[in-house]
This record gives structure tokens, sequence and C-alpha cells, in this order.
């Protein structure tokens, strides 16, 4: 019986770091997603954030990162509903919790971040099954899926 690929919610860190290098443990996440050996979800948040900051950050690679981004096709999910976000005020802060809400609501096994201070360094009791890790971690993770 085969495995589901796992499915991993990328924050805008994560994907901006995945594309805007060649090389590194973000870049290897989005190369597993373009062969099709992992899943990537995004929220539309995350899309038009990393798409703000490359614009203003890395204007020269604008072109590239919406092509890219067309020919990765992740699963692009709605933001979260107010209500989502409010459940996880009480344990991130409020620009993060919509990501968190999303990540959670999309049924992702992990939340790819390099957001150290908001939620890799921080102990999340959000009652899910989620992981929120950093990119390297989640390649330590992918290398026991494979095997």
């Amino acid at each position: 019986m085969r495995k589901q690929r796992p499915k991993v919610f990328l924050d805008t860190s994560a994907l901006i770091a995945g594309v805007a290098s060649s090389r590194g443990a973000a870049r290897a996440v989005l190369q597993l997603a373009e062969i099709g050996l992992i899943e990537v979800i995004v929220s539309r948040q995350v899309i038009v954030e990393a798409d703000r900051n490359i614009e203003e950050k890395l204007p020269e690679m604008l072109n590239e990162y919406r092509e890219f981004i067309e020919l990765l096709a992740p699963v692009l999910i709605d933001d979260p509903h107010q209500k989502d976000v409010e459940r996880f005020l009480k344990v991130i802060t409020y620009d993060d919790a919509p990501i968190l809400a999303s990540a959670v609501s999309s049924g992702a096994d992990y939340l790819i971040t390099w957001d150290r201070k908001h939620f890799i360094d921080k102990n999340l009791n959000i009652h899910s099954n989620l992981k929120i890790v950093t990119p390297g971690e989640f390649l330590k993770y992918f290398r026991e899926y494979v095997q």
C-alpha cells in the first residue's frame, strides 16, 4: 500500500526563501513539490504577502516568482474565517493567527516556516496533529517518510 503524500502548508517566509534561493532547505521543499512527492498548500494571504514582499525587495524576481507559482500549482485555500482566527489568538500574535488557522484548517501535516520567534520556538497548544517546522526539519521528517 502506498503512503499518502505529506501535505505541507508554506508560510510566506518559507515560500520566499524557496523561490529566492537556488539551493537550501526551502528550495529542496519546493523541488519535492515540483516532482509530486509532497502536496503544497498556501492561503491567499501567503500568496499576496509573498508577491508584495518580492515586488518590494526583489523586484527583478517578480515575474519568475509568478511563473513559478503558476507552474508549482499549490493547493490554494481561502483565508480563514474570523472565528477560526480568534481561536488561535490565545497562542499566537494577531498577525500570525490567520496563517496558523489556515494551516490547521487545510488539513496539512506540516506548517513550514522560518519564523522561529512566533512559531518554532513557542510551544503552541493548538489541539491539532500539525507539526510546525523549519524547512530543514521537514526534510528530516521526509527522509523518514520515504524509508
